[in-house]
């Protein structure tokens, strides 16, 4: 997994925009302006994806490269190293988990907006 597909597959989702609100090595990614994913450019390249407190448990006693989100609230994110120990379909996976934790989270006029063509 490398980040050019994670921007891709995070852009194709709707409402989502990129900014670089900390640093130009830490591109953040947004959906309705509150975040679900922000990488990490320099090695050892990872990014932090938002997650469901004991599936956040789970993945981090599972996989060594998933630790909890490094500068972030540690019992709603974790930190993916992406070393190719994990497969990307998993990755992609956890993507959408967090895109559907921040929606899930959205005031119903912001899920509306969302909803619209």
């Amino acid at each position: 997994m490398n980040l050019e597909n994670i921007r891709a597959y995070c852009l194709k989702k709707k409402g989502v925009t990129e900014s670089l609100p900390f640093n130009e090595d830490t591109p953040v990614y947004k959906v309705m302006g509150k975040m679900f994913l922000l990488s990490n450019l320099t090695p050892p390249v990872s990014i932090n994806i938002k997650c469901d407190p004991e599936f956040a448990v789970e993945l981090r006693e599972k996989y060594d490269a998933v630790t909890p989100g490094y500068h972030m609230n540690k019992l709603n994110w974790n930190t993916v190293i992406l070393d190719g120990s994990i497969p990307d379909k998993y990755i992609y996976e956890w993507i959408n988990h967090s895109y559907d934790l921040i929606v899930k989270g959205l005031s119903q006029k912001e899920k509306e907006i969302l909803s619209k063509p």
